[in-house]
């Protein structure tokens, strides 16, 4: 069992992400600026999964994590991985953001991050740290619903091989996941642009679809 943060955790996908990993047998602390909020929205999913979770304000949830989860929106990244970064030092970060905007032409669509992508962005921020990107093309509404079969495939990039099997393990603990080797840290930027595609998709199809890779056996 791990310790897990979820730095902006009261989301919609920092929610989903904390509930299955508390399912999973993990113990789980959603962060927030808000400690209010936090503890608010811990006791809400501890209630309905049956699993305690805790909340804490984001300062405390990042020195309480052994890995920590960044659900932030992208916008929100750097202040908030600043404000955090040295109780981040030495501790694996999954980079869950896919920064993106929307627009009423074209409806989501990717933003263009100029170190390559959020992922990136936030082992820059954090150099001490080993960062990990994935998760960003599950949906949110798929993770919060606890009776959801979870049959897709997630990929995960990072420059650090032990820390990437950290999180691919911790991705097998969730429903039927299957975590996908995506390589380096830099292919992130095509797995965090998958999500505005998606999101598009899913609004055309009014479904929760995900991803999955054939040709690759378990």
């Amino acid at each position: 069992m791990l310790r897990l943060s979820i730095l902006g955790g009261t989301g919609p996908e920092g929610r989903g992400i904390a509930m299955r990993l508390a399912m999973a047998g993990h113990a789980v602390c959603i962060g927030s600026r808000d400690e209010a909020k936090a503890l608010d929205i811990a006791i809400d999913l501890s209630n309905s999964i049956g699993v305690h979770i805790i909340g804490l304000d984001n300062a405390n949830a990042a020195k309480e994590g052994e890995v920590i989860f960044v659900t932030v929106p992208y916008d929100a990244q750097c202040a908030v991985l600043q404000s955090v970064e040295e109780d981040l030092a030495g501790k694996i970060i999954v980079n869950v953001v896919a920064p993106m905007k929307f627009t009423k032409e074209v409806g989501a669509a990717a933003i263009d991050v100029e170190i390559g992508s959020a992922a990136q962005e936030s082992q820059s921020l954090c150099s001490d740290s080993y960062v990990v990107s994935a998760l960003q093309n599950v949906s949110a509404e798929n993770l919060e619903d606890p009776d959801k079969i979870l049959d897709e495939d997630v990929i995960v990039c990072s420059d650090h091989k032990d820390s990437k099997e950290i999180v691919m393990d911790l991705i097998r603990n969730i429903d039927t996941l299957r975590p996908i080797d995506g390589g380096a840290l830099s292919n992130s930027k095509y797995v965090e642009q998958l999500t505005p595609l998606l999101v598009n998709i899913n609004r055309i199809y009014k479904m929760h679809s995900g991803i999955k890779i054939t040709g690759i056996e378990n």
